[in-house]
């Protein structure tokens, strides 16, 4: 039976009720997260980490109200850790911690009630199976989105909201990627949220690479790559400004990517820490008469994500809105990069979106395939669909999904086979030209094939085809010694085709 996001939720935060007290909102994930990882690892025996005796969460369970349970709970996760090269991500929680957890009986308690509250029945992960439904990897952005409000600190750099990210995923084509072997990139993935949307869209899988700064939120991402069964992504942790982790062991250049997305921090003041843009190595700025602003970042990241692209490479990066407007250093690079063809799009989304900023942000669209030819850049204001979701706004669906007339127009043979079928899937949209889902996408295939001008037309098709089966093996039966294979074959496939001419209308 599959699991209630309701109940799951629930469960999950009351874990975090469990820890308030002495520690920071913010530490809460270091403790919750791991013990999200240990049972659901653990639920699924073995199918996705190696788990050596004595070093799963039913071991956890065996120490409730024991004296020691700390220790003994660092050693368990140091077990699984150290058999599955997970050491330093999944270890990065110290369950016997005095200082945050408490001494003595306090810290007993309340380590027992947390392993309680995973212990329960609607947290059981060993038989969930719901289709379409990542219920894991919902409630770890759900637990993020709650760290990020609760801690009451800049947290924004840890997510980026799923419909953004839905919205990034498509832009690039990712969809239309060929093989494993083509690669994905994130230069500050945070814990790897938009990797795995944008991964989630390619149909035969991509190789994930991502950098992120901060060690902690690096150990994040890994454990969600797990959780999402993507244990071979390479999540590496550094500046990606200063220490580019990815590079050519060749050339020593930077390496390139098929695919890339990001959501760097909004006009990080500190990008020159630790390096000279001047003289830099990897040849960021090369092909631009000015540097990015001293004490303003978004330029100096758009460039390494262009420079960090194949020769057909197709990106996506979240920047505010007001690169498309400054002045000074940062118009004379605007300028360059649009003469270079290298921008596909704009994408203008409304305020108050991301966690840690309430300013209005732009989706940048790259491409560089034939980017020299590149004449025209298609631009969206979506700056005004959203729904307002507590103290933040929100895309809605129908600001996500809306369809460019033309496409529908395009299926004209199909509308006149089935048509009262368009006005069933789709509506006027408010945007000129474009229309909406009636339902949701999810739905599509089913309404399709429930619907009675669907069905009667296929039973009229299957009745077609009888037809000629009939005649077909009634013929076949008079086929003698001394035929022409060809010309019978020939004859048959003329004659399916006379059965079905002028049928589809």
């Amino acid at each position: 039976m599959a699991i209630k996001k309701s109940e799951l939720y629930s469960s999950l935060w009351a874990g975090c009720d469990e820890l308030r007290g002495s520690m920071d909102a913010s530490q809460y994930k270091d403790y919750v997260l791991v013990l999200l990882f240990m049972k659901y690892v653990s639920d699924k025996g073995g199918a996705l980490v190696d788990i050596p005796e004595g070093a799963s969460f039913k071991d956890m369970v065996k120490l409730k109200k024991q004296a020691d349970i700390g220790d003994k709970i660092n050693k368990i996760i140091g077990e699984l850790a150290k058999a599955n090269e997970l050491t330093g991500v999944i270890t990065v929680a110290d369950f016997n911690d005095d200082e945050k957890l408490g001494k003595g009986k306090e810290k007993v308690d309340r380590l027992s009630n947390l392993i309680a509250i995973f212990e329960k029945p609607e947290l059981d992960f060993s038989s969930n199976h719901a289709e379409g439904d990542d219920i894991l990897g919902d409630a770890y952005e759900y637990l993020m989105r709650n760290f990020a409000i609760d801690s009451g600190k800049s947290k924004g750099q840890f997510i980026t909201p799923a419909e953004v990210s839905r919205i990034m995923a498509k832009v690039i084509d990712i969809n239309k990627s060929k093989s494993q072997s083509e690669s994905l990139y994130d230069m500050t993935c945070g814990t790897g949220s938009l990797l795995l949307k944008a991964a989630d869209e390619a149909p035969h899988g991509i190789t994930i690479y991502g950098q992120e700064n901060d060690n902690a939120t690096r150990a994040l991402a890994v454990m969600n790559m797990w959780l999402h069964g993507n244990p071979a992504s390479l999540i590496v942790q550094g500046n990606t400004l200063a220490s580019p982790q990815f590079t050519d062991e060749t050339t020593g250049e930077l390496k390139q990517f098929d695919y890339a997305v990001a959501n760097p921090p909004f006009s990080y003041k500190s990008w020159t820490t630790g390096w000279d843009p001047a003289n830099d190595n990897y040849k960021r700025f090369d092909g631009y008469d000015t540097l990015p602003p001293k004490k303003n970042g978004d330029f100096a990241f758009l460039l390494h994500m262009i420079k960090s692209l194949k020769s057909k490479g197709k990106a996506c990066i979240v920047l505010p809105l007001g690169v498309l407007f400054r002045g000074n250093a940062e118009a004379d690079i605007r300028k360059k990069i649009i003469k270079k063809g290298y921008i596909k799009g704009i994408i203008g989304l409304p305020p108050n979106l991301f966690y840690g900023t309430g300013i209005a942000a732009s989706l940048i669209v790259l491409d560089k395939e034939d980017a020299g030819n590149r004449k025209d850049i298609f631009m969206i204001d979506a700056g005004k669909g959203f729904i307002k979701d507590g103290n933040k706004n929100r895309l809605r669906e129908q600001d996500i999904h809306n369809i460019p007339n033309r496409d529908i127009d395009d299926l004209g043979n199909y509308w006149k086979v089935y048509p009262t079928l368009k006005s069933t899937l789709f509506k006027p949209s408010k945007r000129a030209n474009y229309s909406a889902l009636c339902i949701a996408k999810n739905e599509i295939k089913n309404k399709i094939f429930h619907h009675p001008e669907f069905t009667t037309f296929g039973k009229q098709m299957d009745a077609v085809f009888e037809q000629w089966k009939s005649e077909t093996i009634a013929n076949a039966k008079t086929f003698d010694k001394g035929l022409h294979p060809k010309q019978e074959i020939h004859k048959i496939s003329e004659n399916l085709l006379k059965h079905y001419a002028g049928r589809y209308v």
